[in-house]
């Protein structure tokens, strides 16, 4: 489904937060609010949450933790005061790990001890590719970027495990190394691809047909290049089964107040305590 964006790319982030949150904005998020970090999320009750935490320890690629929400749903440090059961054009809900219903609006869900995890993005890392010159066909085309879960097998944690899913995106093999330079310098928003080309290599059986988005063209002499992606907890929460997670859906993003430029820097400072 097309989308137009266009109003959007060079709103800040709590403008375009205040539309999501009055229903005005419902489709995904990639390209607005341009040189803002976006962030995926995963919100689940409190007894699970250490294992889950873990679970983004032993995965940090796929599941870079930004910000980890407690006691009321109001995010800090990604965008002070933002609520992130209201903030996000959609959510899935699941229980007993299926997916159950999609919503605008999951604050009736939220309960006492909750815990919010706001987990980097690789919408982040597109300002990157688009300044570099590099096309970034989901947004080309007006639609959500297309996933796939992969062969790949995340590390377990508790309940938590599953395959990691992957986002794709077609460029030519020099545009893929090039984007590979940029992305690996970029940890906390999924760093470099895990594959370029071969779709197969990673169990992906047929590029046009995405688990979660939409597929998107691919142009002769293009190659699909895959990065790690944060809709991998939504498969791990599939496995784990609990009574109920909440998530973002794919492509519908928390849109943070920092800025990707500033983003590596703001979260290794503050792992140091500065």
């Amino acid at each position: 489904m097309a989308f137009d964006i266009t109003p959007y790319i060079h709103m800040a982030p709590a403008q375009v937060r205040a539309l999501i949150r009055a229903g005005k904005i419902d489709f995904p998020t990639a390209g607005m609010c341009q040189g803002y970090a976006q962030a995926n999320l995963v919100i689940l009750p409190p007894e699970h949450a250490a294992e889950f935490e873990e679970f983004t320890r032993l995965n940090p690629f796929p599941c870079p933790v930004l910000e980890i929400v407690r006691d009321r749903p109001l995010t800090h440090d990604m965008g002070e005061g933002a609520d992130i059961t209201t903030d996000l054009p959609r959510y899935r809900v699941y229980r007993d790990g299926v997916f159950t219903e999609e919503r605008t609006d999951v604050s009736d869900l939220w309960q006492p001890g909750y815990v919010g995890f706001l987990l980097g993005c690789s919408f982040s890392f597109e300002e990157a590719l688009l300044s570099a010159g590099i096309p970034v066909r989901h947004i080309e085309q007006g639609c959500n970027v297309p996933m796939f879960k992969t062969s790949i097998p995340t590390k377990q944690a508790g309940p938590f495990f599953g395959p990691m899913v992957c986002s794709m995106r077609p460029m030519t093999p020099e545009q893929a190394e090039q984007a590979r330079r940029i992305t690996a310098a970029m940890p906390n928003v999924h760093g470099a691809p895990v594959q370029i080309g071969d779709p197969a290599a990673i169990g992906v059986a047929d590029v046009m047909k995405p688990d979660y988005g939409d597929p998107v063209e691919i142009r002769p002499g293009e190659v699909p290049v895959f990065w790690p992606c944060g809709v991998t907890p939504q498969a791990a929460v599939e496995n784990a089964k609990l009574p109920l997670v909440i998530t973002h859906a794919p492509g519908h993003m928390f849109i943070a107040d920092v800025k990707n430029a500033e983003l590596n820097d703001y979260l290794e400072a503050r792992k140091a305590g500065r």
